[in-house]
């Protein structure tokens, strides 16, 4: 059985992300260990909440030290996604820089936060079999459209739905909870 690490710093989807990938036949592992983190075969950081809570969680871990140097295919999901950028508007943090550019918050021209199914234009190595499929979103900051966005959603105007640069992967919606796309997309990944 394939074992699926998932960065453990007590976001509420972690738990939820584990489960879906042992429906679908993976051993998920929940780890804090740096060195359990550091030798995985596939390494997933799931977030929801706020994004400078989420890094002082993950601050022991010392992901910026040794996240760039990762090799093997790693997936950032919601607020994972959010925290792979340069900065966040949210709470003024930096993120770990692995994809240039910002997070901001969507205006309050529409109903914020962003929640419910929407259909994604994905290209790339993620959406194999998923042409302008749904996913679910819960969010209310977004990364704007940037060189690595491989996969677009509209609300209140385009932004990254998605995030692909060499082995990193990101998206901004909870593949967790989007049915057999969602799970499409995991198997995706997890066949990198």
């Amino acid at each position: 059985m394939q074992e699926v690490v998932l960065i453990d710093y007590g976001a509420g989807n972690v738990r939820s992300v584990a489960f879906a990938l042992e429906r679908m036949g993976f051993r998920a592992v929940l780890s804090r260990d740096v060195e359990v983190l550091q030798r995985s075969e596939r390494l997933l950081l799931p977030g929801v909440g706020h994004a400078a809570a989420a890094m002082n969680a993950l601050a022991p871990l010392g992901l910026d030290r040794w996240l760039k140097d990762y090799k093997n295919p790693f997936l950032g999901i919601c607020l994972g996604m959010q925290l792979l950028m340069s900065e966040s508007e949210e709470g003024d943090t930096k993120g770990y820089g692995l994809f240039e550019g910002k997070v901001k918050k969507f205006p309050m021209l529409a109903r914020v936060p962003h929640t419910g199914w929407n259909k994604v234009h994905g290209q790339g190595q993620l959406y194999r079999g998923l042409e302008n499929a749904y996913f679910y979103f819960v969010h209310s900051y977004y990364a704007e459209l940037n060189p690595f966005t491989s996969g677009t959603c509209d609300y209140i105007f385009p932004f990254s739905a998605s995030l692909e640069q060499d082995n990193f992967f990101a998206c901004q919606f909870h593949p967790e909870r989007s049915g057999k796309s969602g799970e499409q997309l995991l198997r995706n990944f997890l066949s990198l």
